[in-house]
């Protein structure tokens, strides 16, 4: 298991820019490799400017978009439309503006009464669309982007929360005390069986808890994001330097 390397960026614009490169890189890969490209995006600010990135020349160009499947690691419990759903984020970004197949885009309904279901739903999908076994291990995904918070959250995987301890599923919803509002959100279990895990992480808000994370001592409980150690892939951290500015080793 590895706890990443580190990459840091003059600013969130170029923490963009490069992270726009690496996805493009990822996809080619995956596609040559299995003829698909499995991308589970990130909610947040972060990630907003590398979705318009993407869907902007060069790169738009650069992707098959016909032979990418979208997932997402997380979900507000609001419609698709919602201002703060991450869905209708990444939608006017970017798959409104890509030629990605739309029976490809595989959106958590997380506005359904029954978020359970809703949760157990999106683990049958996935494995689904990869030929896995739902009730089996998680399968490795070709690339999950992940924003971390300034409380060291990721995904929806919120400090002590009830969902740091699954083991089996994939996917699950559960209720966030500090927030008062429910989540579905991908698991450890699945986030760590990827093959490419970028981790995106931007402004000084988040300095204190990235070199908490990176530099502390182990203490997922109340650091979630140290949970993230892909069991044979490759983390990469990537930060601007307000966000760096806590850390005492050199990236």
């Amino acid at each position: 298991m590895s706890a990443g390397t580190v990459r840091v960026f003059d600013d969130a614009e170029a923490l963009a820019r490069a992270a726009a490169e690496d996805l493009v890189a990822c996809g080619r890969e995956a596609t040559a490799r299995n003829g698909r490209f499995t991308v589970v995006l990130a909610g947040g600010s972060t990630p907003r400017r590398l979705y318009q990135l993407l869907a902007e020349a060069p790169h738009r160009g650069a992707v098959a978009w016909d032979h990418v499947d979208v997932f997402w690691g997380d979900e507000r419990a609001v419609p698709p439309g919602h201002p703060d759903s991450n869905y209708a984020m990444a939608t006017g970004a970017l798959l409104d503006r890509v030629p990605v197949v739309k029976q490809r885009v595989h959106r958590i309904q997380a506005e359904r009464a029954d978020r359970g279901a809703a949760a157990l739903d999106y683990q049958r999908e996935i494995a689904a669309t990869v030929g896995a076994d739902p009730d089996g291990r998680p399968p490795a995904l070709d690339l999950i982007l992940l924003g971390m918070g300034a409380d060291g959250h990721t995904a929806s995987l919120f400090p002590w929360s009830p969902a740091l301890s699954e083991r089996r599923r994939w996917v699950v919803a559960h209720f966030v005390p500090t927030l008062g509002v429910d989540r579905v959100t991908l698991t450890v279990p699945l986030i760590n069986r990827a093959r490419e895990i970028r981790m995106l992480v931007a402004g000084p808000d988040k300095a204190g808890a990235l070199a908490a994370v990176l530099e502390g001592p182990p203490d997922p409980e109340r650091l979630p994001a140290q949970l993230i150690r892909p069991e044979a892939g490759r983390l990469i951290w990537l930060v601007d330097r307000a966000a760096a500015a806590k850390l005492q080793g050199k990236p």
